[in-house]
């Protein structure tokens, strides 16, 4: 079976692309790589983080979620907190580069990004959807969510499960720009070396969203997570 997650250096940047057809849905190996990609990445190079195919990803294969055991749902919901935490503590830039839809966990993977660009597709559709997936959000999501997204649109986002484009995501301010489709992959290139540039970038970074990236980390180091607690009483 072929790797979910390809992580690449070319020209000074680390591309990880998420790459499980048909919309790159994250089952626990996926995660698992995602984890391991970060963790792996030269600290000093930005990334972009991509997906294949027409979707950024569609988020957790709930397909999988549901036909795993009690312990394995209990590990993929820890691995997810533990994923989001790995691309919080890469310090160098980090830029998603996000071709399509972005729904519940591939929203939070946009939202753990420094740098959101974002594919200017009528079709593409973004939001927090566990609700209508009947998947709640892990412990580090939950964070990350609360952080990233002013509480009104936090609210509506994620109690009706509705889904926005890319030019209300643009107006919200969560995309940071709107590129057209196919020069996405190399605006992104081009952002991440320009960031990385900044000579003062790692302490910033560290100044502005370092309190997330410690409050993630912690939850990936003690586990505590009452949804992934659920599947072991």
């Amino acid at each position: 079976m072929p790797d979910p997650v390809r992580c690449i250096e070319t020209g000074g940047v680390t591309e990880i692309l998420i790459d499980r057809p048909p919309v790159n849905a994250l089952d626990l190996d996926a995660i698992r790589s995602l984890k391991s990609a970060f963790e792996g990445a030269d600290r000093q190079l930005p990334v972009v983080l991509m997906g294949s195919g027409a979707a950024f990803s569609a988020g957790v294969d709930t397909r999988a979620f549901v036909a795993y055991a009690p312990v394995e749902k209990a590990e993929m919901i820890r691995t997810i907190t533990g994923m989001t935490a790995a691309i919080l503590a890469h310090p160098a830039p980090v830029v998603a580069a996000v071709n399509g839809h972005a729904l519940g966990g591939g929203f939070v993977l946009m939202l753990c990004a420094d740098t959101r660009l974002i594919a200017d597709r009528p079709d593409a559709r973004f939001g927090l959807t566990e609700a209508r997936a009947g998947v709640p959000f892990p412990a580090g999501p939950l964070e990350i969510i609360r952080h990233e997204i002013e509480p009104n649109l936090l609210r509506r986002l994620t109690l009706t499960s509705e889904t926005i484009g890319a030019a209300d995501l643009h107006q919200a301010g969560i995309a940071d720009a709107l590129v057209l489709p196919e020069d996405l992959h190399a605006t992104a290139r081009e952002r991440a070396l320009e960031t990385a540039s900044q000579p003062g970038f790692v302490t910033v970074k560290r100044q502005i969203r370092g309190v997330l990236a410690g409050k993630v980390a912690a939850l990936a180091r003690t586990g505590d997570d009452p949804f992934a607690a659920s599947f072991e009483t």
